[in-house]
C-alpha cells in the first residue's frame, strides 16, 4: 500500500528503542526498519545480526526508510544494547513460566509514553525470527509484551511483529507512570547498574556454594533476576546491595586465601 509523501512533515524520534536480537536475515532488519518509520520510530538497535551490518539487502527492504537504518546502532550483546534503558519490555508469544509482568502492545505503549514523558528510557526486544527470545534473554527484561491473537496459530514475522507494537505505540496517549517511585536523592537504577549487580551477586552464590549445582544454575539465576527486576531497586540501593554481598564475601574470602 503506497504512502510515501515527502512534502509532509514526518513524526520521528523520542520513542523506545526497538532491539533485534539475532535477527537472521538483512531482508527482515530492512522490513522492521520499514515498519519503525511508519510509526515515527528510529532508534534501531541490532545484537549480533546473522548476516552481518552493513547490510545491501536491509536497505533494498527497507523501502526509504534509510534514516532508520542510518542511525542503527551494532551491539556484541543484550546487555550492552540495554545499558543506558530504564525500562525493557520482551516480545514472546510463548509463556516462559516466568513470575513477570505481562503486558498487551497497547497497554505497554500507554505506559511507555508516560515513562518516557517522564524522562524513563524504555525498550523492546525482538528475537531471532526462528526461535523468539530465549529465557535468559526474557530475564532481563521488566516485562514481557504479547500481542493477543488466535491462540492455534499466533506467529509473527519480525517485521509484523515489530509494527504491531510501532503501531500501538503510534497511537497511544500519554499514560502516568504505575506507580511513581518517590526516590528521593538516588535514582532510579539502569540496565548497566542493575546487570553489574546481577554479575556480583552470582559470582558470591557461586563462591558461596549456593549455585553449585550445575544443572539447576540457569532456572535458578533466572529467577533471582526476575526478583531484582521486578524490586525496582534504586542506584542507591544497588550500591548498598553491593556493600552487603562484598561484607558477607569477606570472611569467607579470608579463610580461602589464608590471609588474616
Amino acid at each position: 500500500m503506497a504512502g510515501t509523501d515527502k512534502s509532509r512533515g514526518g513524526v520521528t524520534g523520542g520513542g523506545p528503542a526497538i532491539i533485534l536480537v539475532e535477527p537472521q536475515l538483512g531482508e527482515n532488519i530492512g522490513t522492521a526498519a520499514r515498519a519503525m518509520l511508519n510509526c515515527g520510530l528510529d532508534d534501531l538497535r541490532l545484537v549480533r545480526p546473522r548476516d552481518g551490518w552493513p547490510n545491501d539487502k536491509a536497505v533494498n527492504a527497507a523501502s526509504g526508510a534509510d534514516r532508520v537504518l542510518d542511525k542503527a546502532r551494532l551491539y556484541p550483546d543484550i546487555a550492552a544494547a540495554i545499558a543506558d534503558l530504564r525500562h525493557v519490555y520482551a516480545s514472546t508469544a510463548r509463556d516462559r513460566y516466568m513470575v513477570k509482568r505481562e503486558l498487551t502492545p497497547r497497554r505497554a505503549a500507554e505506559e511507555m509514553r508516560g515513562f518516557l514523558a517522564a524522562g524513563e528510557s524504555c525498550g523492546i526486544l525482538f528475537g531471532p525470527e526462528r526461535t523468539g527470545l530465549v529465557n535468559d534473554d526474557i530475564a532481563l527484561a521488566d516485562t514481557v509484551l504479547t500481542v493477543p491473537l488466535n491462540p492455534a496459530f499466533s506467529s509473527l514475522n519480525l517485521a509484523q511483529a515489530v509494527l504491531i507494537v510501532g503501531y500501538e505505540w503510534f497511537i497511544a496517549k500519554t499514560e502516568p507512570p504505575p506507580e511513581l517511585l518517590h526516590t528521593g536523592h538516588s535514582r532510579p537504577a539502569n540496565k548497566a547498574e542493575l546487570l553489574r549487580f546481577f554479575d556480583h551477586f552470582e559470582e558470591a552464590l557461586v563462591l558461596s556454594g549456593f549455585l553449585r549445582h550445575p544443572d539447576k544454575r540457569p532456572s535458578m539465576t533466572r529467577n533471582l533476576r526476575n526478583l531484582f527486576q521486578r524490586a525496582e531497586c534504586t542506584e542507591q540501593e544497588l550500591r548498598t546491595l553491593h556493600g552487603v554481598i562484598t561484607a558477607f564475601l569477606g570472611p569467607r574470602q579470608r579463610k580461602e586465601t589464608g590471609t588474616s
